[in-house]
């Protein structure tokens, strides 16, 4: 796995776990060896404006995901993921079990959401969420 990560949002955050667990939810969804995600981490300010271009929704969120080769669970080809947003400022005030781990299960979810998962229904969001705890588990178990 390629996992690119860059952090320009002026919090400092562990960016060896944000990969690992990434790398992990990758191999947990049977992604080829070669495949490529990238993970920025920016300010509120950047993802307003990135929210608000591609989501047509103004103020900042959690996290935004970006997929490129439309991968699915399993596939046997390399690609590209995707590219996956992360806003700690944002993310902080919703955390329950402090920015870190909020961050580590936003990274999950949005590699899920890069396979084509989705929570605009409750039956698919009970199955994304269920899926995200499980991998997080596994991970924080390793």
């Amino acid at each position: 796995m390629n996992i690119e990560l860059s952090n320009e949002s002026g919090v400092s955050v562990n960016e060896t776990d944000i990969v690992s667990v990434a790398e992990f939810a990758m191999h947990h969804m049977g992604l080829h060896e070669d495949c490529d995600l990238a993970i920025s981490i920016v300010d509120e300010s950047r993802m307003s404006e990135l929210h608000e271009e591609w989501m047509d929704l103004k103020g900042p969120t959690d996290v935004l995901s970006f997929p490129m080769d439309e991968l699915v669970p399993h596939s046997p080809d390399p690609g590209i993921v995707g590219d996956i947003v992360l806003c700690p400022q944002f993310a902080e005030a919703q955390a329950k079990n402090g920015l870190a781990a909020e961050l580590h299960l936003l990274t999950i979810h949005g590699v899920l959401h890069c396979l084509g998962y989705d929570h605009a229904e409750p039956a698919q969001e009970k199955a994304m969420f269920d899926l995200q705890e499980s991998i997080l588990s596994k991970w924080q178990a390793r």
